[in-house]
C-alpha cells in the first residue's frame, strides 16, 4: 500500500506543485492549509509524512510539529518542516521541536523527492 502525505501550506502556488510530485511518485496526498486544519487531518487519518510550512493562518508549523510530537499515537509520523525560514535558528527551533528534516524553499524537486524517501523507508526510533 503507498505511503500517505499530508501537505501542510496555505499557498496553491506551492501546494498544488507538491501535490502533483507527491503523486507521481506513488504517494497518496491530502492538503490542509491551516495548522489547525492540519491537526484535524492528523487525529483522523494520520499520515506516514507531514511537508509542513512553517508560516501559516492560525498555529504556525512549528505549533504544529511541536504538537505532533506530544502526541504518543503520533510517534511514527515523519515530519518535513518545508519553510522559507532559512536561518539557523529557525533550523534548529524545528529540528529541536522534533522535526526529522527541514528543506528550505525554494528547494530542488530531487532533494525533497530522495529526503521524503529517505525518511519514509528508514525505521522510526519507536520501530528498532
Amino acid at each position: 500500500m503507498s505511503k500517505k502525505i499530508l501537505i501542510v501550506d496555505d499557498e496553491p502556488s506551492i501546494v498544488a506543485p507538491l501535490q502533483f510530485l507527491m503523486e507521481r511518485n506513488g504517494y497518496r496526498v491530502s492538503v490542509a492549509g491551516s495548522g489547525e486544519e492540519a491537526l484535524e487531518k492528523i487525529e483522523r487519518d494520520p499520515p506516514d509524512l507531514v511537508l509542513l510550512d512553517v508560516m501559516l493562518p492560525g498555529l504556525s508549523g512549528f505549533d504544529v510539529c511541536r504538537m505532533i510530537r506530544e502526541n504518543r499515537a503520533l510517534a511514527k509520523t515523519r515530519i518535513i518542516l518545508v519553510t522559507a525560514l532559512g536561518r539557523k535558528i529557525n533550523v534548529a527551533k524545528g529540528m529541536a521541536l522534533g522535526a526529522d528534516d527541514y528543506i528550505v524553499k525554494p528547494f530542488g524537486n530531487r532533494e525533497l523527492v530522495a529526503k521524503v524517501k529517505q525518511l519514509l523507508d528508514t525505521p522510526h526510533e519507536t520501530e528498532e
